[in-house]
């Protein structure tokens, strides 16, 4: 099957976010399809999850991928570092999605949000926003150890005293803003999630080091408690020895089950 590929543009108050769309090029534009966005992962830009985008256009879906103001070592999108946090990040994800449903081609009661890592919490706070303007919500090795991270003043290789947040941090080769563990210190992650009454699939390896899957494990039990364990619209896919960002052998595990838990 053959794809489309083009850039496109949205904004979030006085910013430019920036992605690319994906879809299939032997369907009419007159069909509406179900469409998909991918949001990245922290200091990671929209070429990470680029490969998932072809994918979801060859099943027939619209895909995007964008890259988060401020959230990108590299990215193309307008906004500083020192200004992003989930909260931000979410903005941003509602904004695309807003793009997303004008298009002529996209069926706006099927679109799935899906993220890897941090794009995988946001994508979750964004769902449970929106709630029924979402058809499903996947999330890959979401980052649930954000607040937790805060509230001890290590968010990867940033430290600080969670008590007396300075204005600025430095996190690796990115420099961050007290906005950003500020937005989720007091935030409890499952709480927020669950929220979201559709259809939901997390996947996380059980080799994660950067974000341990008991994370995952905690979120499956939240639905559980809420939604029940024989509902079937909630699914933890274990991805035995996955680490945080899928080889490619693991990438075919997973995207295997997404294509199942899309079809059912």
């Amino acid at each position: 099957m053959g794809i489309i590929r083009s850039k496109f543009q949205c904004t979030r108050e006085q910013l430019t976010i920036r992605g690319t769309e994906y879809r299939p090029a032997d369907i009419p534009a007159s069909e509406q399809l179900p469409a998909v966005i991918i949001s990245h992962g922290f200091m990671a830009n929209q070429r990470s999850v680029k490969h998932y985008a072809k994918q979801f256009a060859k099943w027939g879906y619209a895909a995007y991928i964008y890259d988060f103001c401020g959230g990108c070592i590299r990215g193309k999108s307008d906004g500083k570092t020192t200004d992003m946090s989930v909260l931000t990040e979410k903005e941003d994800l509602k904004a695309v999605m807003a793009y997303v449903k004008e298009r002529p081609y996209v069926d706006p009661a099927r679109i799935v949000l899906m993220g890897c890592s941090q794009g995988g919490f946001v994508s979750g706070l964004t769902a449970a926003e929106l709630q029924d303007q979402v058809w499903q919500l996947i999330m890959f090795y979401p980052a649930l150890s954000i607040p937790d991270g805060a509230r001890a003043g290590e968010m990867l290789m940033a430290r600080f005293d969670p008590k007396n947040i300075p204005e600025t941090i430095q996190c690796g080769p990115m420099l961050l803003g007290h906005v950003y563990p500020e937005a989720a210190i007091d935030m409890d992650p499952n709480e927020e999630i669950t929220k979201y009454p559709g259809p939901v699939l997390i996947l996380h390896g059980t080799k994660d080091d950067t974000v341990p899957i008991s994370y995952s494990m905690d979120a499956a039990d939240a639905f559980d408690r809420i939604r029940g364990k024989d509902d079937p619209k909630h699914e933890l896919l274990v991805i035995e020895g996955g680490k945080h960002g899928f080889s490619r052998a693991h990438d075919k595990i997973a995207m295997d089950g997404v294509k199942r838990f899309l079809m059912e």
